[in-house]
């Protein structure tokens, strides 16, 4: 016993030698620290109307959802929520699970059934890379963002790929060229797979999402899945497709079939939201203002930042160690930011994330570049 807990002692060591050690920090309700860290990008985990919405279904159905969602765990709630992202996502068919990441392991998985291959972009999150993992097919990585590539892939391939992206990487918050890539896609009879976690609410008319953005709502050959705690404020995850894909998920689909559904209470509090966001243009005009001054504030300062493409900003540390201080800094001075480092970061490097949150008021969000400037390594 004694041998295997030393060895995970030692493992801990050599993390905390390269700056790797993550720590949980339990917040207290109210807390008043300005968050540009979260991903509530338009403000609405706090709306009265989403709380409101809770609140009612809470008193209505209780705490859980009891079973999963083939067993009790299907509510009024939920089949509203489906139908609700059908219609803003442009989809024949949508689908509600307890999170994004078991959204993403089921859809990689179950296209194990109709393709003998899967091209994943080299950035992808890590639902992605696990859903490939578990899909049970040969996986070719393609270089980051770069439709030639997996055009290459393709065509060496005599049978049925499936391409795995992001529209809004989760990391360095640049924009996936869907349109390019939906054409190689349909060019070689391949399937494509879009997250549109960090896009949804932001992109697209109406907030409609990234995949939306391009142009390909409804797309044949497209599949899109999304999480709901983000731009949604919520909790949970959906796949978006044609209706035989998810009547496949709901047969085949080990991370639904077998997990308890989300809570009725939340699925309501996220089926508000989803109005709030359709007609939330003025908070995407905000998140969008407050992320290109950032971006210029920080250039002005001499430090590296892009315009960022949705609510992420992504701007280079020199080390982990640096990065742990520059978010240990903020984070006492009241400015919670998020802080990434191997493995979270695709190429080695350290960074911190900035979110933007349309929800915070003016006045703290100028505080807060303010305070991210002056800590800064």
């Amino acid at each position: 016993m004694a041998d295997w807990l030393e060895a995970l002692d030692s493992l801990a060591r050599e993390r905390a030698k390269a700056g790797l050690t993550r720590q949980l920090r339990p917040r207290a309700a109210g807390d008043t620290v300005v968050d540009l860290a979260g991903n509530d990008y338009l403000g609405l985990s706090a709306h009265p109307r989403v709380i409101a919405a809770a609140r009612e279904t809470l008193e209505g159905y209780g705490l859980g959802a009891t079973g999963s969602r083939l067993v009790r765990g299907s509510t009024g709630p939920h089949a509203e929520l489906e139908e609700a992202l059908a219609g803003w996502l442009g989809a024949e068919s949508t689908l509600v699970f307890s999170s994004g990441y078991l959204a993403n392991l089921a859809v990689v998985r179950a296209v194990g059934a109709v393709c003998d291959l899967v091209v994943s972009d080299a950035y992808n999150h890590a639902s992605l890379i696990d859903g490939c993992r578990i899909s049970g097919l040969p996986v070719r990585v393609s270089p980051h963002n770069d439709p030639a590539a997996v055009a290459a892939i393709l065509e060496a391939h005599p049978g049925r790929a499936a391409v795995v992206t992001e529209s809004v990487f989760s990391v360095d918050g640049d924009l996936a060229p869907l349109a390019a890539l939906h054409e190689v896609t349909a060019a070689h009879g391949a399937l494509l797979i879009v997250d549109d976690a960090h896009a949804l609410g932001l992109l697209g008319p109406s907030g409609a999402g990234g995949v939306a953005a391009a142009g390909l709502a409804g797309a044949p050959g497209v599949i899109v899945t999304a999480t709901l705690s983000k731009s949604l404020g919520g909790a949970g995850g959906v796949v978006a497709g044609p209706a035989a894909f998810v009547r496949h998920l709901i047969d085949t689909g080990r991370s639904f079939i077998y997990d308890t559904a989300p809570p009725p209470a939340v699925v309501a509090g996220v089926l508000a939201a989803v109005g709030i966001a359709r007609e939330a243009d003025d908070r995407r005009a905000v998140l969008f203002e407050r992320g290109a001054r950032i971006a210029a504030r920080l250039r002005e300062a001499g430090l590296s930042a892009r315009d960022p493409a949705a609510g992420v900003l992504s701007v280079p540390a020199p080390g982990p160690e640096a990065a742990v201080a520059w978010a240990a800094d903020c984070r006492d001075r009241g400015v919670a930011v998020g802080c990434f480092r191997p493995p979270s970061t695709p190429d080695g490097s350290s960074r911190l994330r900035l979110t933007v949150n349309a929800g915070v008021p003016e006045t703290d969000f100028a505080r807060a570049l303010t305070v991210i400037l002056e800590c800064a390594p």
